[in-house]
């Protein structure tokens, strides 16, 4: 039995729920268990679970021990976490803010722009009202909270816009020959948010065919969005109503979530280099060497 995990939010129930109704074969034995991501983030440090979703901010901390998979990805384009305030307040240097997981990604890139913030970490359905009744100045929304929060919040910053800052500048300066092979003219790189990693002592045979179930499930998933979400919802395996999912599909589970592209990777890379430059990671890593080597399979059939 593969102990696999993944959060509630809409995005990650819908890619997992193909293989749960079924529509793909798998003779593995998944054990599905759902969990905020920085319980999972968390969780992975300790290797609890074979498979798992975990905020790619976390994952050079557990590469000894995990391989990050090509599918079941979550970026941002144009879009992502919001740092939300009530309206008309002033933000000080050292306001206090409220933040999703210390593993999370909006966290890495929240500490990296404002330094001097006070920060606490709390569930991420809980942040909307901290920031509200007053208990903290500012909080990081996530998930599904982007699309529907309080008309006496606004927004301060998109972490989109402090990715695409941070980004720009690392990808110019350290990845200047990948980035003028992949990127359009004035094209920014998507913002890295959340994947899936499997623990390496499972066998490479069976990786393999975790990661290709997998990968079947998020394609199965995807090309028949309006039925899955029909079902989801009416199962109430959801948390927003159907206008919000179609919303929140589009925008974090869609063909770019079924298998990491060059320019997704490009976005990793430029990431791990950001969090090394800003002593956050031991190292600066590149995800196309924490892969399952696929070809093993091809090779085994020779």
């Amino acid at each position: 039995m593969i102990k696999i995990a993944h959060s509630p939010d809409a995005d990650d129930i819908f890619m997992y729920y193909a293989i749960k109704f079924g529509w793909v074969d798998c003779s593995l034995g998944f054990e599905s268990v759902a969990l905020d991501i920085e319980t999972l983030n968390r969780a992975t440090l300790e290797e609890v679970y074979d498979v798992s979703a975990i905020s790619f901010a976390l994952y050079p901390f557990v590469r000894e021990s995990y391989a990050l998979l090509r599918t079941a990805v979550s970026f941002g384009n144009g879009y992502g976490p919001k740092l939300i305030k009530r309206k008309g307040a002033k933000l000080k240097p050292n306001f206090k803010v409220a933040l999703s997981g210390k593993y999370t990604t909006n966290a890495l890139l929240f500490s990296i722009a404002y330094p001097q913030a006070r920060v606490v970490y709390k569930n991420f359905l809980e942040i909307e009202s901290s920031v509200l009744n007053g208990e903290v100045d500012a909080g990081v929304l996530i998930h599904e909270s982007i699309l529907d929060f309080s008309e006496e919040l606004e927004v301060e910053r998109e972490i989109w816009e402090i990715w695409r800052e941070l980004s720009n500048e690392v990808a110019k300066e350290s990845f200047s020959d990948e980035v003028g092979e992949i990127l359009g003219k004035d094209e920014c790189l998507p913002l890295p948010l959340g994947g899936m990693a499997l623990r390496r002592s499972i066998p490479l045979n069976r990786a393999i065919e975790i990661e290709s179930t997998l990968t079947k499930a998020v394609q199965v998933a995807t090309d028949n969005k309006p039925l899955l979400s029909s079902m989801l919802l009416n199962r109430n395996l959801i948390r927003v109503n159907a206008t919000q999912l179609d919303t929140y599909l589009n925008l974090y589970a869609n063909a770019e979530s079924i298998s990491l592209s060059k320019k997704q990777i490009l976005a990793l890379d430029v990431l791990f280099a950001l969090g090394e430059r800003h002593s956050k990671y031991d190292k600066a890593i590149k995800a196309s060497e924490f892969f399952i080597p696929r070809e093993y399979a091809q090779l085994r059939n020779c």
